[in-house]
């Protein structure tokens, strides 16, 4: 059984802020897979398709970990066999960052997933949202919408995510890592045009 968990906040005044990033991209891979409708499963939402299982926690950020907990006992999933989906602060928006384990690297959310756990041996994609500028309270930058400027960006790490997690499914996480870590085509990275 493999368990993909998208993190973010229940309620539609969260639906399109940059801290829901993670439900939109498990929600593509399960619109993808045509895995159907959403249950309540464990204080989250759920669908399944054969051996995976896509989850949306809707105990709020900062508690994600009781749900997952809960799904991992109940599903008898592996620490190595969970995929967690969630933004960072700390990539451009557009980057993607795939890791085997580590810290929570101060996102609450995996903070709460990796105590409840007791591992840091969890696999997680970071997607990058990009740093709030100086003027903007963090909390405030994460809770809101992304702006009309942005929306070509979020559409492309939502697809870009949602490949990523695909590719997870099916080969080697460091394989995946190698490719989806790298900056998309274009990318201007220390003076010079990504490849």
């Amino acid at each position: 059984m493999r368990l993909l968990v998208g993190l973010g906040n229940p309620g539609p005044e969260y639906a399109g802020t940059r801290h829901n990033l993670g439900f939109r991209v498990v929600e593509e891979v399960a619109r993808r897979r045509a895995l159907g409708s959403w249950s309540p499963l464990c204080a989250a939402l759920v669908a399944r398709g054969g051996d995976l299982l896509v989850a949306r926690p809707q105990t709020f950020m900062n508690r994600s970990g009781f749900a997952v907990r809960c799904l991992v006992e109940r599903e008898e999933v592996a620490p190595g066999a969970i995929l967690v989906v969630f933004d960072d602060l700390a990539l451009p928006l557009g980057r993607l960052r795939l890791r085997a384990g580590g810290g929570s690297g101060g996102h609450r959310g995996m903070a709460s997933i990796l105590e409840q756990l007791r591992s840091d041996e969890v696999p997680r994609l970071r997607l990058g949202i990009g740093p709030a500028p100086a003027e903007i309270d963090l909390a405030a930058w994460v809770l809101a919408p992304f702006g009309e400027a942005e929306r070509e960006a979020v559409e492309a790490v939502v697809a870009r995510g949602a490949d990523a997690c695909e590719a997870w499914l099916e080969e080697d996480l460091e394989r995946v890592a190698a490719r989806c870590n790298a900056p998309p085509a274009g990318e201007v990275v220390d003076g010079g045009a990504a490849d």
